[in-house]
């Protein structure tokens, strides 16, 4: 609940810069909570080299893509799926 208003700031961000970009496919946003048995949980959020490109994420940190698995679309097209985790077959 502490992280509703960032995320909502992070995610209007994002979603400006992807539709600048006009819609591509490869630009994305993902986004996972995990809390293994914690009592609270950690947002994670995996932007797509493309989206990261063409916008500035203060304390953001460069990563491998990360498993498609438990992953939510925050901001982009379904068809991200395919285009960034192509075995998934568009979960």
């Amino acid at each position: 609940m502490l992280v509703y208003e960032q995320q909502q700031q992070l995610e209007s961000l994002l979603f400006s810069a992807y539709k600048k970009a006009g819609e591509p496919a490869d630009m994305a946003a993902f986004i996972r909570h995990e809390s293994a048995g914690r009592l609270h949980c950690e947002v994670k959020l995996y932007i797509s080299p493309q989206l990261a490109a063409a916008v500035n994420v203060e304390g953001a940190q460069a990563c491998p893509k990360p498993k498609a698995q438990d992953l939510g679309l925050l901001v982009g097209d379904v068809d991200a799926w395919l285009a960034l985790f192509p075995a998934t077959n568009g979960i």
